[in-house]
């Protein structure tokens, strides 16, 4: 059937495993990224490509994309992927699996950890600790969703009742992290809960232009 933009849609409440693909390949990236990663010393990646607030201050801006797609081991990757599947789903089902859809939801993805990236570096100037992972940019996944949840398929309101309410578990969640240091699959490292926060900002804030460009005529 067309679509037709004025026909309201329930895509943030259709089956995760009924995935469109570009969630399907996100997820396969990051577990496949992870993978092809064992082959090297952990060193060695990490200092090519994983992401500092100093590496940025030196110029290392590709930093913010390569450690997107590096991990530090198999239940963080996993768990990763996990809720990129979880919530890609949505997102991208509401984005088109048109090329211009799978674009928008790419360069949504990937400015979304840039962005909780830059936002951890803020809070840590200067400081060498290097940070690895994909969840600054699932985080705006978590966004978006919420957003759809919250607009029945569409962008909702970012002051309606569930957006506020995955608002305040995400806040909640990550101040515990803060709090404790203990997150799943975090295995003793330390967790960047202000990316996770950065990223979800992202997500609530940029999907209704992602949204617009992506159906965009």
């Amino acid at each position: 059937m067309p679509f037709d933009a004025d026909t309201p849609r329930d895509d943030a409440r259709q089956p995760v495993f009924n995935a469109p693909w570009p969630a399907m390949a996100l997820t396969a990236i990051i577990v496949g990224g992870y993978l092809v990663q064992g082959f090297f010393p952990i060193e060695q990646v990490a200092q090519a490509g994983a992401f500092s607030a100093a590496a940025l201050e030196e110029g290392r801006w590709f930093t913010l994309v390569s450690a997107l797609f590096l991990h530090g081991g198999w239940a963080h990757a996993l768990m990763n992927a996990g809720f990129a599947l979880a919530f890609g789903t949505p997102v991208a089902r509401s984005l088109g699996g048109h090329p211009r859809g799978v674009a928008v939801f790419a360069l949504f993805y990937l400015v979304c950890g840039v962005l909780a990236n830059l936002g951890y570096a803020a809070m840590h100037r200067g400081d060498p600790a290097l940070l690895v992972g994909a969840s600054g940019a699932v985080s705006g996944l978590v966004g978006a969703a919420a957003r759809l949840i919250a607009g029945h398929g569409r962008p909702g309101p970012i002051l309606s009742r569930p957006v506020i309410a995955f608002s305040a578990a995400m806040v909640a969640v990550n101040l515990l992290v803060a709090a404790t240091g203990v997150a799943p699959g975090a295995n003793g490292a330390t967790v960047a809960w202000e990316a996770h926060l950065a990223g979800f900002a992202a997500g609530l804030l940029l999907f209704g232009p992602a949204m617009r460009l992506a159906r965009a005529s």
